[in-house]
């Protein structure tokens, strides 16, 4: 089993994410099992795409701005913010202690 205390620790840190619940906890082992299986495919001479629609033209689309001045309103959206921009994540997530994840772990 890859999913180790160590790696819930590193990577809760990383993404900000809490796997502290058995779903959580099983979809990142899951993940994890897709992942190993890509390992799988064979490449070999296979050249990396830039994108998955690198065979077609993309087209830009006009940028015109139909509204504005909506700041405040917008804002009224934001669960957290400071001065006139949006907090993201909404501040810092309290991750589980080493302790915790272990516990949690062992019974999953």
């Amino acid at each position: 089993d890859s999913v180790t205390v160590e790696v819930l620790d590193h990577l809760e840190h990383l993404a900000l994410v809490d796997f502290r619940d058995a779903e959580g906890v099983e979809r990142l082992r899951e993940a994890v099992r897709f992942a190993e299986r890509l390992r799988e495919v064979n490449t070999e001479g296979i050249e990396p795409m830039d994108s998955v629609l690198e065979d077609r033209c993309l087209y830009l689309r006009e940028d015109d701005v139909t509204e504005g001045n909506c700041t405040a309103e917008l804002l009224k959206n934001a669960g957290e913010k400071v001065e006139e921009y949006f907090v993201a994540p909404p501040g810092n997530i309290p991750l589980p202690k080493l302790e915790e994840r272990d516990t949690f772990l062992k019974g999953s």
